[in-house]
């Protein structure tokens, strides 16, 4: 899908210029990173959503010092993770900020939203459930999300590091998107897989005893100086 098809297809939906352009902003980040079960094939994906709410916003619904509670109220969860980054952003914390979402699906490509923050002066981590995909390593139905996590750290030169890794052999949008077959959408690690089960449950555990039912989010903000990544040598590091 040529980018300009994808914007438009975005509008034809019913979104905004401002809704339309942060979706298609991640969107194309996805694709420019190779990342493309993430990338413009999610636009058909929406397309095919029978109770996508357009016009929906989301709303910070409560507020103290080091945490604050929004709730996506029918917009796609891209959208309330922008919303959310576009707060601290303005209003960095001092020295550090939580922050839960409820009713925060789809959330993309988590990487998207840590480099963001990184910015802004900020390390976050944040992780985000799914519907069930993933069965336990032994067998049986799915019972967990492949719910990544993603760590975005600021540098002292040059790009951040930002770890993004979603506790899938392969996940879910490269299914979507004809990447990878359904088989593969199981935990990582082949004979060690149940870690990136234990983990995958212990994270959708976090955020439901968060936000209750539903999907959401969990995001952790910091003020910290850059980190400085010499040490590492010619390393490839992540995200840089």
């Amino acid at each position: 899908m040529r980018p300009e098809e994808a914007y438009e297809r975005l509008r034809a939906l019913g979104f905004g210029d401002e809704q339309a352009a942060v979706l298609f902003e991640h969107f194309s980040d996805a694709e420019r990173r190779g990342k493309l079960g993430h990338g413009f094939s999610r636009v058909e994906w929406l397309e095919t959503l029978p109770d996508i709410e357009p016009g929906a916003l989301p709303v910070k619904v409560d507020s103290s010092p080091g945490f604050d509670r929004w709730e996506g109220r029918g917009a796609l969860g891209y959208l309330t993770l922008a919303a959310i980054c576009t707060d601290l952003e303005a209003a960095p914390p001092e020295p550090a900020r939580v922050v839960v979402a409820a009713d925060c699906f789809p959330t993309g490509m988590l990487g998207h939203w840590v480099r963001r923050l990184t910015r802004a002066g900020l390390t976050a981590m944040l992780t985000a459930t799914s519907p069930a995909r993933l069965a336990h390593p032994a067998g049986g139905p799915a019972l967990v999300g492949t719910n990544p996590l993603a760590l975005g750290i600021p540098a002292a030169e040059g790009e951040p590091v930002v770890v993004d890794v979603s506790m899938g052999e392969v996940t879910y949008g490269e299914v979507l998107a004809g990447l990878a077959p359904a088989e593969r959408l199981v935990p990582f690690g082949g004979e060690h897989a149940h870690k990136a089960f234990a983990l995958a449950l212990g994270l959708q555990l976090l955020v439901e005893s968060q936000i209750g039912s539903g999907y959401g989010a969990v995001l952790v903000a910091l003020r910290a100086e850059p980190a400085d990544l010499t040490a590492f040598g010619e390393a490839r590091l992540p995200g840089r």
